[in-house]
């Protein structure tokens, strides 16, 4: 029934929408068409006041893209991906999580960290995590902000941004989230303020960007359901009506409290000659010869597990524990000096050759706070890039990183990449490979917590890969296979209990594999179109020797199959459904007090159905909206399903989201 008046609500905002449109475009055709005359006369009378602003005077550039040189890119105005506002439903990188949005999640997929150095081992709130690198600097005529909300998971967020000189842009970002979920004490709220400045030189050679950002996460912790045969039950209840492990209400609730505050100022200068493309239009980019730079970032993170009340369900391992209040804090200063040098020929209509060096030195400090246990230490990083472009037909990228002194000494990532071009009809062949030399993060190896406590010392984690990709913008085609060899591989399990000792249960343990582990990946996606008809696919297939051990399945596929059409000349409409399936692999459990996924010793794996989702999007103008039926399914196959053990997925449910740009 729930479905059936889902269904019924989407159809009925559908046919509502297509008929107020088309009788307001007849009203605007008989009533405005003096003014339009009016609007003409005044163009051709007063040329030098009419200015008419579009969404191609609003350009923003990224940290990313500022590492050749001085760029920006249009504003995305498409509706691609726009109904994907969870990050836990990342069509090309899906998750496991605990059953609401904000709550903890993994990758579904085998996507190891290409990091190196001091790691505290928290990730299970890092989707929701607002950092430097995903800010927009933008650079615009006129001032420009954006509304965003969706309503079930009550997402909201607004974002400012104003020239103040040609030369200088300020703004600033809100996030803020509150999600009630599904079943008790799924309760999840976020705030994420941010502030940005981006300053560039009259003469294009120096540049200066700075952010400040403030990240405070609240996800409550039920400790899962009680009732083991939820979905078998001939009478199931309401989700809401379900008993969970954890029952504590208002500030007594068990939680997880994260905050990640951070500065961040880079400045830059170039020096020598200096290159300009497009000269004086919106796509003009300044590409230097030689550049000095210097970032510093201080950040400030805390991860808080809270909880006040009896462990009478068996939420936590066997102790009698009433006040929990474990912390970890690490504070991070950060100073990086680079210098880039560029050699390529005088004539820069195009890039026919250009060699790159750029060396960096970083210099990282860390006060880290593990319930009184406190420790000061630092790591000195040396960077090298090289790189060398054949117009955009070949290019190729090398980057050495190397912890040279510190308590990380000896870590290192080295990765290569080569881009060649056949030809615009037969697509693009990239071939990569990288060696990663990793120190195990912290929380592997000592935790002074109230239910897990341990001291180890682990070899450091190696992984060699190689990659070969193929895609074809022509034809909508992407491919590419991966292989893993690693060893030394980190990861939590369950305590080995052959007695069943209650002392022992839900005890978890960090261990390590000293076999090699070869894994291979073969990622597939294909765009189609049937006349207005657009079917995307993307389907992923992994292959290893310790499947028990990654946790993670065989074969991840999604498809997209949608109807696309311009409804009366200025609305988009997007009317579709989704697909995504997985087979069945070693689903972990959750250790609540360390926010760690882990194995454990039975190896259960359930049973995996297709999830379908309907979905609509439209944009009339400067606003999208989206509808959207998760689950839409449950009950046909499945009454419910699992992704991690005991944690129920969401029911089926609606969301509506609203964007809606200014930048008069």
């Amino acid at each position: 029934m729930n479905k059936a008046r889902g269904l019924l609500l989407i159809f009925i905002l559908i046919c509502f929408a297509s008929v107020s449109l088309k009788a307001q475009v007849k009203m605007d055709t008989s009533e405005e068409w003096g003014s339009d005359l009016d609007s003409l006369r005044s163009k051709e009378e007063f040329p030098e006041d009419t200015v008419i602003y579009s969404a191609k005077y609003i350009r923003y550039t990224t940290l990313g893209k500022m590492k050749m040189g001085t760029f920006t890119v249009p504003l995305d105005t498409t509706l691609t991906g726009f109904q994907y506002y969870n990050p836990q439903y990342n069509p090309i990188n899906p998750s496991i999580h605990t059953g609401n949005y904000g709550l903890a999640s993994r990758d579904l997929l085998f996507n190891p960290r290409k990091t190196i150095g001091f790691q505290t081992g928290f990730h299970s709130l890092e989707r929701y995590i607002l950092h430097s690198d995903s800010i927009r600097y933008y650079r615009n005529r006129s001032p420009y902000s954006e509304l965003y909300f969706v309503t079930g998971d009550q997402v909201f967020r607004a974002q400012v941004a104003q020239n103040i000189t040609p030369q200088w842009s300020i703004g600033g970002d809100l996030h803020y989230t509150l999600s009630k979920g599904f079943y008790e004490n799924q309760r999840y709220n976020n705030s994420q303020p941010a502030l940005f400045t981006w300053y560039e030189s009259k003469n294009h050679r120096y540049n200066l960007i700075a952010n400040v950002i403030f990240n405070t996460l609240v996800a409550t912790e039920n400790g899962s359901v009680q009732n083991d045969t939820l979905f078998r039950d001939p009478e199931k209840q309401k989700s809401m009506s379900q008993y969970v492990r954890l029952n504590a209400t208002r500030e007594q609730r068990a939680r997880q409290t994260w905050s990640d505050n951070s500065f961040f100022l880079r400045q830059s200068i170039f020096i020598g000659r200096v290159d300009t493309i497009h000269v004086g239009k919106p796509d003009q980019q300044i590409l230097p010869t030689q550049r000095i730079s210097h970032t510093l970032r201080l950040q400030s993170q805390k991860f808080k597990f809270f909880k006040n009340e009896d462990d009478l369900n068996g939420a936590f391992p066997y102790a009698q524990f009433v006040l929990t209040n474990d912390s970890t804090r690490l504070k991070t200063i950060s100073n990086e000096f680079g210098y880039s040098f560029y050699l390529r020929g005088k004539s820069v209509s195009f890039i026919k050759n250009e060699v790159k060096l750029d060396l960096r030195l970083l210099n990282e400090l860390y006060w880290y706070n593990e319930m009184g246990n406190k420790n000061v230490f630092q790591n000195t990083t040396a960077k090298v890039g090289v790189g060398y472009r054949l117009s955009d037909r070949v290019t190729i990228d090398g980057d050495l990183n190397q912890i040279v002194e510190g308590r990380n000494f000896g870590d290192y990532l080295y990765e290569a990449e080569a881009n060649i071009l056949v030809s615009n009809s037969l697509g693009r062949l990239s071939l990569g490979a990288y060696t990663q030399n990793k120190s195990p993060e912290f929380l592997f190896e000592h935790v002074n917590y109230q239910y897990s406590k341990w001291d180890r010392n682990f070899d450091k984690t190696k992984i060699h890969n190689f990659s070969f990709a193929y895609e074809n913008p022509k034809y909508h085609f992407f491919a590419k296979a991966e292989y893993f060899l690693m060893s030394n591989y980190l990861y939590y399990k369950q305590v080995d209990n052959p007695n069943s000792s209650p002392a022992l249960l839900k005890q978890i343990e960090p261990d390590q594999i000293s076999s090699n582990i070869n894994l291979l990946k073969v990622t597939v996606g294909k765009k189609l179109s049937f006349g207005n008809f657009r079917f995307d696919n993307f389907a992923v297939y992994q292959k290893t020797d310790f499947a028990s051990i990654l946790q993670t399945p065989e074969l991840y596929t999604w498809h997209s199959l949608y109807y696309n059409n311009t409804i009366v000349k200025i609305i988009n409409l997007n009317v579709g459904f989704d697909v995504r399936f997985n087979t069945p692999y070693n689903n972990p459990s959750y250790s609540i007090n360390t926010s760690q996924f882990y194995k454990t010793n039975d190896g259960i794996e359930f049973s995996t159905y297709p999830i379908v989702d309907l979905w609509l999007t439209a944009t009339l103008k400067r606003t999208n909206f989206f509808l959207r039926y998760d689950y839409i399914n449950q009950g046909l196959l499945s009454n419910g399903y699992y992704t991690v053990r005991r944690y129920p997925m969401p029911d089926a449910n609606f969301r509506f989201g609203l964007s809606w740009k200014f930048y008069d």
